[in-house]
């Protein structure tokens, strides 16, 4: 191609649409917000899919006041946000690569009722409108078993198979 032929090409300029902050930023609340909803929701399910409404909801506040310790104290050993707390290992047995139910978790959908009812108590607490009826809990154990963390503590709470303990 000769020089006259490529100084005939129309010349391509880039357009730069202007980005609208607000919007980006909305939308990334929006994914973050599903996201910590998502992993709730699953935790929930993983931890007490077996118990009543109120005891889901119970086990979601424990996860909440975790996190509201850490953005008290500004960082604390369990994790900031709701995910990390939930995905902190050893914490909830679920997320434990070795527990059965970890796989179950992992391929949950929409098709699982208790799933569905799980993301709605999940998206409830999330955006702070459970009523925190365990008390300021922050651990959780079934009543069958009693493991070594609760030598010396008071219990809070009994709701359904699950005795509730405010440690720090």
């Amino acid at each position: 191609m000769s020089k006259k032929d490529r100084s005939r090409r129309p010349v391509l300029q880039a357009v730069c649409v202007p980005v609208d902050q607000e919007k980006l930023e909305s939308i990334a609340k929006e994914a973050q917000f599903q996201q910590e909803v998502d992993v709730l929701a699953r935790t929930l399910w993983g931890e007490a899919r077996g118990e009543s409404q109120e005891g889901m909801e119970a086990v979601a506040c424990v996860i909440l006041n975790r996190v509201k310790i850490a953005q008290e104290k500004t960082r604390y050993w369990w994790g900031n946000t709701v995910s990390e707390v939930c995905q902190k290992p050893y914490q909830f047995s679920c997320w434990n690569s070795n527990d059965p139910n970890r796989n179950k978790i992992l391929g949950l959908s929409d098709k699982d009722i208790h799933f569905v009812s799980a993301k709605r108590i999940a998206a409830r607490a999330i955006i702070g409108s459970l009523k925190d009826q365990t008390y300021g809990a922050t651990h959780y154990h079934e009543k069958t078993i009693k493991p070594y963390w609760v030598r010396g503590q008071k219990p809070l709470v009994t709701i359904g198979r699950h005795i509730f303990y405010r440690i720090e």
